[in-house]
């Protein structure tokens, strides 16, 4: 295949004063054989008339407004006006860098289907960028340059939402935007995991992250920690978790207990660990809390860990591996 027309699928919602340059850095991409479907969430704004106004210079451009409502109807109405044989989405108050299009292109030509083509971010904000959001960034491009992204996407959304790039027939073989469950890129990402898609590594950085108090990531009640949390067990439970194994859960903080509480509710009988002795013993949903020493008498154990701090983290890693345990096999981090 040859020069691939590649769709950009783009829902927007009041973001005027970010769109011009969105769509700038993508016309001025070092690949060009591409379109937009640009569809307009029901803005108040003058968004809608700025992305009309690139539309009648540029005829990749394709406006359209969302006959649904939301981000997800909106993905779902932009692909399937969509033509392209790759697809990718963009944020309309992002920055591609200028060379995106072109590594995503090359990446997906050279490994074939079955592949997710990502690349490395970095945020930006007017205001400067907060340590949490550093970190994120660090540990995502970390992952991303060495194409190793599901072996923590129990951690967090390991392929950002509009930093990936799919053959349309891989999109279309994990249900595209079929499925209304959010926060949608997670949802995405773990259908690509589900279904094999191998993360292609990218050592550069392709796109520009804009970060600002309204932004939907940061507004919306479905990105809220309880739908992180429902996703991640949704598709533990679908995906690896084994019916003949016996669940642990490490930690009882909120995540620990939301996460006990979701398979109370999935009827799942599980032992709970910790290492506070204030806790040891002491019943939380019925459940009996017992002393982390106790996986080694387990046979078979599959263990959630909800322990969020680092430190803490590392300790249990070395706990583990000195029983045998395997990440992604025998323990997964929900943290």
């Amino acid at each position: 295949m040859q020069n691939p027309q590649v769709s950009i699928l783009i829902p927007f919602k009041n973001t005027s004063e970010f769109l011009p340059d969105c769509l700038i850095s993508i016309i001025e991409q070092t690949y060009s054989h591409w379109e937009i479907l640009a569809v307009d969430d029901g803005s108040s704004d003058s968004s809608y008339q700025i992305v009309e106004e690139y539309a009648h210079k540029d005829e990749r451009i394709k406006l359209s407004k969302n006959p649904g409502s939301g981000i997800i109807q909106a993905l779902r109405h932009a692909f399937n006006q969509s033509k392209g044989q790759m697809v990718t989405r963009m944020d309309s108050d992002d920055i591609m860098t200028l060379n995106k299009l072109e590594v995503m292109v090359n990446s997906l030509l050279h490994k074939g289907n079955g592949h997710v083509a990502v690349g490395q971010v970095t945020y930006f904000s007017s205001r400067g960028i907060s340590n949490g959001y550093a970190r994120y960034e660090k540990w995502l491009n970390h992952l991303t340059e060495k194409g190793s992204n599901y072996n923590e996407i129990y951690k967090e959304c390991v392929i950002p939402s509009p930093c990936w790039m799919t053959y349309r027939d891989d999109l279309l073989k994990v249900g595209a935007f079929d499925s209304n469950r959010y926060p949608e890129d997670y949802d995405l990402t773990f259908r690509f995991y589900r279904n094999n898609l191998k993360c292609i590594p990218c050592n550069q950085v392709l796109h520009y992250w804009r970060d600002y108090d309204h932004r939907t990531s940061r507004t919306s009640e479905h990105y809220a920690q309880n739908y992180f949390l429902g996703i991640k067990l949704h598709y533990f439970l679908n995906i690896d978790y084994k019916k003949d194994s016996v669940l642990t859960i490490w930690g009882a903080g909120y995540k620990g207990k939301e996460i006990a509480k979701g398979l109370q509710k999935a009827g799942l009988k599980f032992i709970w660990l910790c290492d506070n002795p204030n806790k040891i013993g002491k019943d939380i949903y019925g459940v009996e809390m017992q002393h982390f020493s106790t996986l080694k008498n387990i046979k078979n154990p599959q263990s959630i860990i909800t322990v969020a701090n680092e430190q803490a983290q590392e300790s249990i890693k070395k706990y583990l591996a000195k029983l045998g345990h395997q990440n992604m096999e025998d323990y997964f981090f929900f943290c």
